[in-house]
């Protein structure tokens, strides 16, 4: 069964945007990833969509979205990738699971700083997504 994830930064631009894309390739298809933000930015930065492009990741269809976006979505996990998001996710409505890995921001860096947050995103939340899911999935009768 295919577990909803929704990551939840404040400006769903960067952070957040990285981690659904790599989310989706590398837990797939037992995964599907959906990205929100508290107060969603404009539009993603070409960045994002480079970094995720040199990995070989697909970037299509990739924009912010607020949170009321995805609210009827039915959301298996909730992970937050910044503290401005921590404090806003308990509003969540429902009681989902939840995981907190910080990431820095790397808006208005070069795109260098997308890349090393790109990879600090695979090396550090999809483990941690996979091991909160499996735990998840143990804990149920």
């Amino acid at each position: 069964m295919t577990k909803t994830v929704l990551v939840l930064c404040t400006h769903n631009a960067c952070r957040s945007q990285l981690a659904q894309a790599l989310l989706e390739h590398e837990l797939a298809p037992a995964v599907r990833a959906i990205s929100a933000g508290t107060q969603p930015a404009g539009e993603v930065p070409a960045e994002v969509f480079a970094a995720l492009r040199l990995a070989g990741l697909p970037a299509d269809g990739l924009v912010p979205k607020s949170l009321d976006a995805v609210l009827d979505e039915p959301v298996d996990l909730v992970v937050t990738v910044c503290d401005d998001a921590k404090e806003s996710c308990p509003v969540f409505p429902r009681p989902v699971p939840r995981l907190h890995v910080a990431f820095p921001d790397p808006m208005g860096q070069p795109l260098a700083r997308f890349l090393e947050v790109r990879d600090e995103i695979r090396a550090r939340l999809v483990p941690a997504v996979r091991q909160a899911l499996d735990a998840e999935r143990g804990a149920r009768p």
